[in-house]
């Protein structure tokens, strides 16, 4: 039997993006020299309300940013049956010596971050990385991995899982968790 809640809907996902971009603004300023890169696939989604909300709020077209296929950084990589497909890519731009916010929808184990940011150092050598996700499972790391914005922070069980549907690809925004017997 599957059991689901919904942790977030459309309005909570709007007033916690709204948050999190005023902690961006409140520590990057004008993000002159601020790189947002969106974790592909799902983290993209997130970048580009964040990068879309920064814009509106402070006025300007110019805030930078990519996003990040980390495919071939995953530790997993040779563990699996069906090969990685990678995304298509858009990081057309140095971080040499740029503050980076690197942004991803959920943390969990800690281990696709640690890929992301070895994917980073392709583009050049940030003068900083943190990290923004819209949900922390705190209790799951299997890295040392710890956000520096969170959207919101949930306690979850191995057989639990959080689920982040998008406007885009589901038709609705909102958060579940799932769990199953």
């Amino acid at each position: 039997m599957i059991e689901q809640r919904q942790l977030l809907n459309q309005k909570d996902i709007q007033i916690t993006i709204e948050r999190l971009c005023q902690q961006l603004i409140e520590n990057h300023g004008d993000f002159k020299n601020t790189v947002i890169v969106g974790v592909q696939p799902r983290g993209t989604f997130l970048s580009n309300r964040i990068i879309g909300k920064l814009k509106q709020l402070l006025n300007t077209t110019d805030v930078e940013s990519g996003s990040l296929d980390i495919s071939f950084y995953r530790d997993d990589l040779r563990r699996r049956d069906e090969p990685i497909v990678p995304e298509v890519m858009d990081m057309n731009l140095s971080l040499e010596g740029k503050d980076v916010v690197l942004i991803d929808d959920v943390l969990f184990t800690g281990r696709s971050i640690r890929s992301a940011i070895d994917a980073l150092m392709a583009f050049g050598r940030p003068k900083s990385v943190e990290l923004l996700t819209l949900i922390d499972r705190r209790f799951s790391r299997d890295l040392p991995i710890q956000p520096n914005y969170v959207g919101r922070t949930i306690d979850a069980i191995d057989s639990e899982r959080v689920i982040v549907e998008w406007k885009e690809v589901n038709g609705k925004d909102r958060i579940l968790m799932v769990k199953s017997d």
